[in-house]
């Protein structure tokens, strides 16, 4: 075996374009086409909006219009503006930025001086304009190069601020597209943590004047069990109460405006400082599950200098408020404890309510000990040899990996389904689930179903979500099931389990459906897979006159050969998400409950006849 040469030569150095491109999940997290909502197409516009909402914090403009269009994204903010003399450094120099100034900016987001400069970086056109004190000055880039820098012009009716318009790079977001719930959503947590600012995505105004309390009454989708507990103060905010549709804990947590999705020291200092106060109140050593089940709950803390756990800025991991200040534990519980507390002692009604939950909470899970004593013990024996499951070698709790965003639990039906995916998948992050036949319709039912039905205790103990999201194994849950009838009942039989008892999975998009391939249509020289009849209609334009053309109607007849294909770098996944007008409650009735006259008139005018459809192919 020759040995390779490790020399001068051998040592490299990338600029900074280069290494952004080379190494783009360093800097956006994972790639992705927009399916999911922490793909890089959205950290590209969070990057440049935190920007402007920095501007917003230091009381410079307090308007924002976001516009997305055939996959282009402008913003326009109403700050200061770049100065005019560092408009092309500020977006294309890696460490530049007025954040490194603490004074400037005390409490932001991007004080690493990358942000903007990855977007330029991944953008195969980006455009920024400074409007300041009458004039502007505009620089154009392609793939981080500056392509042209206009001459300073005069712009006596334009206001302060900056333009930023960017279209991501199709060859390293490939077939990307931006899903609008996903920025709706984005554009909705600015709002809540910043009242008094307006937002404008694509024309429409989205502003709040109640923050955090905004944020549960339109994120809560059932019956609260009393008024929503609202607390403010320097640097904190919370808001909190009960859900009567949720079977375990529900948070929102934001640091300087970005929303922590993985938590971190912030959100388990409160979750900590809620047990404390409640036991302190009532006088009772309360079980903390108790006290914390069905609580749905919102805290956005603003941090001197944050610590994150990744560049994307996913979870907090600052021990400290401020150098040589407070622990991020003592200051959120201090907080609590004074505040929760006078609130309580104000409100009886609601310390009623609490109580009442608590102790409702208490009687169900000493009803369920007994059930869920048997069930960990099934589960034990099975797991050493379980039929159901073909794990994967990385887990999402594995911290220090990198790939453990993309570890995946396919959920599929009959062993023939399972047996490709498990013959193609990638053994270290993709695992296989297998149901026999179609799993039990839960709606109505109790979590002690979870506990008794052995298929769904063995899917929660593979997932590890009995005790809340903390500890979930994968990052994806994909149903894969066929798209014939009873292919997508054994769907909304599965959305109803997750829903009725582990509905933040499906919240915070874990849950997807496998696309697979409706046909294959093949010529000699190529072979096409179409997802619709749309790309059918394409694939044989392309391929020429009479090419081969196979409709698949299930997974079972897709050879692992070919399942490959459908499974690895151009895997399709549609995101599960839910109207946040809709309550889960009144969805599942509507689709899972017994028949009502709605759904029985949808089904007759919506209905289609087998023949019918593979006539509108075939023509």
């Amino acid at each position: 075996m020759a040995k390779s040469n490790y020399n001068e030569d051998s040592i490299k150095s990338l600029d900074w374009k280069e290494h952004i491109r080379t190494r783009p999940g360093m800097y956006i997290g994972k790639l992705g086409d927009g399916s999911a909502f922490d793909d890089g197409i959205y950290v590209l516009i969070k990057e440049v909006m935190d920007n402007s909402i920095d501007e917003f914090m230091m009381g410079e403009g307090n308007k924002i219009d976001i516009n997305v269009k055939d996959g282009v994204v402008s913003i326009r903010d109403y700050g200061r503006g770049i100065p005019l003399g560092k408009v092309v450094e500020v977006v294309s120099k890696i460490n530049t930025g007025g954040k490194y100034d603490s004074e400037a900016f005390k409490k932001s987001i991007g004080l690493n001086g990358v942000g903007t400069k990855a977007v330029n970086a991944l953008a195969i056109s980006f455009k920024v304009t400074s409007y300041r004190d009458g004039q502007a000055k505009t620089a154009e880039f392609s793939k981080g190069e500056l392509v042209k820098e206009h001459k300073l012009r005069s712009t006596p009716d334009e206001k302060n601020g900056t333009y930023v318009e960017f279209k991501p790079d199709d060859s390293i977001f490939k077939k990307y597209h931006f899903v609008h719930e996903y920025i709706d959503r984005m554009i909705w947590n600015y709002a809540f943590l910043n009242t008094g600012l307006k937002l404008y995505l694509n024309g429409v105004e989205y502003k709040s004047d109640n923050g955090l309390k905004d944020l549960l009454e339109k994120n809560i989708t059932g019956e609260i069990l009393y008024p929503i507990i609202h607390l403010r103060g320097e640097d904190i905010e919370l808001a909190m109460t009960h859900s009567n549709e949720h079977f375990s804990e529900e948070y929102y947590s934001y640091v300087n405006g970005q929303y922590t999705t993985q938590g971190g020291t912030h959100q388990a200092a409160f979750r900590e400082a809620v047990v404390k106060t409640v036991r302190e109140f009532y006088k009772k050593e309360f079980d903390p599950t108790d006290i914390r089940k069905s609580i749905v709950a919102a805290i956005s803390v603003k941090v001197q200098e944050p610590v994150f756990e990744s560049q994307t800025k996913t979870k907090l991991g600052s021990q400290e408020v401020a150098p040589g200040g407070q622990s991020m534990r003592s200051f959120v519980n201090d907080f609590i404890k004074e505040q929760l507390d006078n609130y309580l002692h104000k409100n009886p009604e609601t310390a009623k309510a609490i109580e009442a939950k608590i102790l409702a909470n208490e009687r169900e899970r000493k009803e369920l000990s007994g059930i869920q004593k048997l069930a960990r013990e099934r589960a034990k024996k099975s797991s050493l040899h379980n039929k159901k499951l073909r794990d994967c070698r990385i887990h999402l709790d594995d911290a220090k990996d990198v790939r453990r965003l993309e570890t995946t639990l396919f959920i599929c039906e009959g062993d023939s389904a399972s047996g490709s995916i498990t013959k193609t998948r990638d053994v270290n992050t993709q695992a296989v689930f297998s149901l026999k036949g179609k799993p039990l319709n839960c709606f109505g039912l109790g979590k002690k179903v979870v506990y008794e039905n052995e298929e769904f205790n063995l899917l929660q103990s593979a997932l590890n979500i009995e005790d809340g999201l903390d500890d979930l194994r994968y990052n994806n849950i994909v149903i894969a099931t066929d798209a014939d009838v009873d292919g997508m009942h054994i769907r909304l039989l599965l959305l109803t389990f997750f829903l009725q008892f582990f509905p933040d999975l499906v919240k915070n998009d874990h849950v997807k459906i496998l696309q697979t391939p409706l046909f294959r249509v093949r010529n000699k020289k190529e072979t096409v897979y179409c997802y619709s009849d749309e790309e059918r209609k394409a694939a044989i334009a392309k391929l020429g006159p009479k090419p081969e053309i196979t409709r698949f109607k299930g997974l079972g007849e897709i050879s692992p050969d070919e399942f490959k294909h459908f499974i690895g770098k151009d895997i399709r996944l549609e995101p599960v998400l839910i109207d946040q007008k809709a309550s889960i409650n009144e969805l599942l009735n509507y689709y899972m409950g017994k028949n009502t006259q709605d759904r029985q008139e949808f089904i007759i005018e919506n209905l289609r006849i087998e023949k019918d459809v593979e006539e509108e192919i075939a023509h």
